[in-house]
């Protein structure tokens, strides 16, 4: 499809959607091109002493079953434009989604009124001149190309197999995502980043109701997921967590695997910022005073750190204020060695800022959860956690359920399924009772908004305080 002048072609959002169901429709991804001279334009328009232009876009083909059928499929197309326009320390954001010549005016307009009447803003910043950002490469047209029958071959990887099997009901969702992100400002900042993400969970129950299984998987490249063995894997657990049983709530060896790594070592990073740390609101505040910077928080074997350049993470290589971001270790070898600045106070404590990290990474070992069991006498074996909830911010210390595929582990096999527990624990807990560690994966359906690579443990005296009859 030929593109048209710029702004006539975003008016349209019958474009959106190609006549084969593609999930890459010729214009719901702007370029770069197109991006700088939307940028161009609101500076033009601009009577403001700073402006700036943020854009989203994004492009979410999707297919969705449930009770061994097909229940809907479609695409969502989203596109927004915000306008920050700031006179001194007052400033204020207008946002449209409508890209016409008039409706960017009037954004622009909005949000030059709004900040005159805006209070100032004490931890105003001054915009940022052109910074060194370098690409991305996370968009494949593996996501982008994969059409309205192949993401139903995918769903029928779950569905074949449940029908054939008759005590098995499926349910999933396969969501081909594909979106931009820029960033521009009158000081001649400029930033842009297209990716594309592949995520697919599976849930499969019994039909007598007593026994689950999940699976997921996701990454930016659609080749690197295995649809067939993620619908397997779900499959497998539902028919190994029939009719499970009860034992005694307590302190047992658990193998988590990554998922369940994943669900609560995450939380880590949600308090990895230096300000909430200086202000006395995080655990890695130093008793009597600073941060713990330096000091052996967890078993020397783990190392955490974001990075939007790590081929597994392929994110977003720059924050909202187009400040480019990099590799960020917070844990190295047991120690806790930074935490993240934001540009305001990274200038009043007179360091360099870093920017928020959009991705969660562990480092990991070469066990295998086969592996794990075969060196376990007696343990539980968890596939995920859910229904999380905050305890104590002081400790990260959370409570929640195990869900989809609990079992006991006696003399180095799963002996039998379990009902599931709640549990009251931590991560910086966990990570001090190491035992193993597997090779890390990326996850699906994390709650960090970007990227989680997380290895599964094995860990002891995890806290199980409580059994749940929920299945």
């Amino acid at each position: 499809m030929q593109r048209n002048n710029i702004i006539d072609v975003l008016s349209g959002p019958a474009r959106l959607l190609e006549r084969d169901g593609s999930a890459a429709p010729g214009n719901a991804i702007l370029t770069r091109d197109e991006c700088q001279a939307l940028v161009d334009r609101v500076k033009k328009m601009s009577k403001a002493d700073a402006v700036e232009v943020q854009m989203f876009g994004s492009y979410q083909a999707n297919v969705r079953f449930a009770d061994n059928q097909m229940s809907t499929a479609g695409g969502i197309g989203d596109l927004q434009l915000g306008v920050q326009s700031s006179f001194g320390p007052k400033h204020a954001v207008v946002t449209t989604n409508e890209l016409t010549e008039a409706s960017i005016r009037a954004a622009v307009e909005k949000s030059e009124k709004l900040a005159r009447l805006a209070p100032d803003d004490p931890e105003a910043m001054p915009l940022l001149g052109p910074q060194d950002i370098k690409p991305v490469e996370a968009y494949f047209d593996s996501v982008a190309d994969m059409g309205a029958e192949e993401r139903a071959r995918v769903a029928l990887t779950a569905l074949e197999p449940a029908r054939q099997a008759g005590d098995l009901t499926a349910a999933g969702f396969l969501i081909n995502n594909l979106g931009f992100t820029a960033f521009g400002n009158s000081a001649g900042n400029f930033a842009y980043h297209r990716s594309t993400n592949a995520n697919y969970t599976v849930t499969v129950r019994t039909k007598d109701g007593t026994g689950s299984g999940w699976a997921g998987a996701e990454h930016n490249d659609a080749k690197q997921v295995d649809f067939a063995a993620v619908s397997q894997r779900a499959i497998d657990k539902a028919r190994l967590s029939r009719t499970p049983v009860a034992i005694e709530p307590g302190r047992y060896t658990v193998i988590l695997e990554p998922q369940a790594v994943g669900d609560l070592c995450q939380l880590i990073g949600f308090y990895a910022d230096a300000r909430a740390t200086d202000e006395g609101r995080s655990p890695f505040v130093k008793q009597g005073g600073g941060t713990k910077i330096g000091e052996k928080i967890v078993d020397e074997r783990v190392n955490i750190y974001a990075d939007p350049f790590d081929p597994m993470v392929r994110a977003q290589p720059f924050d909202g204020d187009g400040l480019p971001l990099g590799r960020q270790e917070f844990v190295k070898d047991g120690k806790l060695a930074t935490l993240y600045y934001s540009r305001f106070w990274a200038k009043k404590k007179g360091v360099s800022p870093t920017g928020a990290p959009t991705s969660f990474c562990m480092t990991g070992g070469d066990q295998s959860i086969e592996q794990m069991i075969a060196n376990t006498t007696r343990g539980v074996l968890v596939t995920r956690l859910w229904y999380l909830r905050e305890v104590d911010p002081r400790t990260i210390l959370y409570t929640g359920l195990t869900r989809d595929g609990t079992f006991l582990i006696e003399n180095g096999k799963v002996a039998k399924p379990l009902k599931n527990f709640r549990f009251n624990d931590s991560p910086l807990f966990m990570l001090n009772n190491l035992e193993a560690m597997g090779r890390p994966q990326r996850l699906a359906g994390t709650e960090a908004g970007g990227a989680v690579i997380v290895p599964p443990l094995k860990v002891r005296d995890f806290n199980f305080t409580s059994l749940s009859d929920a299945v």
